[in-house]
């Protein structure tokens, strides 16, 4: 049936009033946008009405076979009873008997291999990567779950919704396994992305999707470095034998998220020690050099007459010699003096070090560029000396006695706060 007729069973509805034969077939030619191979037919964007929709043109040579039909029509069924949230939705067109067209549900969404051309740097926004390969993988499990397996993911077949980036799914491989050789038929020009054995009319299960996801994250690195987490995910998934790879998509999404953790801890724990020795060095080459004190050594003391020589004993007339005694009780008057300041000192410079140091040593400080960090870690120094200055004066201790407390609390400190950061996600300080 020619495409003229095809319009016309659509003519009561309100987008093709106001249109006449000529512009509907200019807008047909001309007014394609976002154009992608499907293994099914076409997808593109065209305006009807002022309005672009949403399409998939079924390719002829595909129609004619009876058994790609019967598969086609049980995809669209199956279609409208999914609810996920990453599944496309679409509603058949027909000529006759045939489906001659897949009107979309409406959004803004475009083939991901459109948005790697136009924007590349995608792939390096934070969590797009981590948040994209989540999604694609629940949503693989998702149709696990339903007995059907996507077959083919590649950058034409994976949609991206604007806004959230988030992936969506038109089309379900599996359920064309019923044709003599779908691997011809349908799949041309996108074999990389499908598993060797479904190429080679083999087993499909939840493993030929393993494949053909690890194969899209590849082709998604082709132009950047693939993250240390995904690499060896990765490296399992595309592996040519089944049973090499992961079982299922959650067991390979388990599989990243160990990964990560796991280097986000080492790399938190290497951070974490390099803080501590930026802050510890700054501190002692900030601090002002301590002046050497001259002693003077006293001039010899006068021989006086001593009763003692004599004989005297002043014990013996109940008069005690104070001389030494008040020599002793103030000595052991100002050693209580002082281990009382340091006690006070060590007390509230302790209070005072703890909330200084815990702006830097937080999940999300440890986040900043290097260059914020470096500036936080020297105003963090200043207030750790202005504080310990202030303190030092209130509680009557020695400048350079004060100054060792505090390098010693300073350590301590910060030791435990590393130790605390150690079994977070933070990813650290940032290049």
């Amino acid at each position: 049936m020619c495409y003229w007729n095809f319009m016309l069973t659509f003519a009561h509805r309100n987008e093709y009033e106001d249109m006449n034969y000529e512009e509907l077939i200019a807008s047909r030619r001309d007014g394609k946008l976002n154009k992608t191979r499907l293994p099914i037919g076409d997808y593109y964007r065209q305006q009807i009405d002022g309005k672009y929709r949403s399409v998939v043109d079924i390719a002829p040579e595909l129609n004619s076979n009876i058994k790609f039909s019967e598969a086609l029509k049980a995809e669209c069924e199956q279609n409208a009873s999914l609810t996920n949230q990453h599944i496309l939705h679409f509603r058949p067109q027909t000529e006759g008997r045939d489906i001659v067209r897949l009107e979309m549900a409406q959004g803004q969404y475009q083939p991901l291999q459109q948005v790697l051309n136009d924007t590349p740097a995608i792939v390096a926004e934070p969590n797009f990567i981590e948040e994209f390969t989540r999604q694609l993988l629940e949503a693989a499990n998702y149709l696990h779950e339903q007995g059907v397996y996507g077959v083919c993911y590649s950058p034409q077949t994976v949609f991206l919704r604007k806004g959230d980036n988030a992936p969506l799914l038109v089309h379900v491989g599996s359920h064309y396994l019923t044709m003599s050789d779908p691997s011809q038929l349908y799949y041309g020009g996108m074999e990389q992305f499908v598993a060797p054995e479904v190429m080679n009319k083999g087993t499909i299960d939840n493993r030929c999707d393993i494949y053909s996801i690890g194969k899209l994250l590849q082709k998604i690195f082709d132009q950047s470095d693939m993250p240390l987490e995904l690499r060896n995910v990765v490296k399992k998934a595309v592996s040519e034998a089944p049973e090499d790879r992961f079982n299922t998509p959650l067991e390979m999404l388990n599989s990243i998220t160990r990964k990560r953790n796991t280097y986000r801890s080492v790399l938190t724990g290497i951070i974490a020690v390099a803080i501590a020795g930026l802050v510890i060095a700054l501190y002692f080459d900030m601090m002002p050099e301590s002046t050497p004190v001259e002693f003077v050594k006293p001039a010899p003391r006068q021989a006086t007459d001593d009763l003692m020589d004599d004989g005297f004993a002043p014990e013996e007339l109940g008069v005690v010699s104070d001389g030494d005694s008040l020599v002793a009780a103030e000595r052991v008057s100002q050693e209580e003096y002082q281990a009382k300041a340091e006690a006070i000192f060590r007390k509230r410079y302790t209070a005072a070090a703890d909330k200084i140091l815990s702006k830097i040593y937080n999940k999300d400080r440890m986040n900043v560029s290097e260059k914020n960090f470096l500036s936080q870690s020297e105003s963090t120094v200043d207030e750790l000396m202005k504080a310990q200055q202030e303190i030092a004066a209130e509680s009557a201790l020695d400048p350079s006695r004060s100054q060792l407390i505090a390098t010693e609390i300073i350590e301590r400190l910060t030791e435990q706060k590393k130790n605390a950061l150690g079994g977070s996600n933070s990813r650290g300080v940032q290049k």
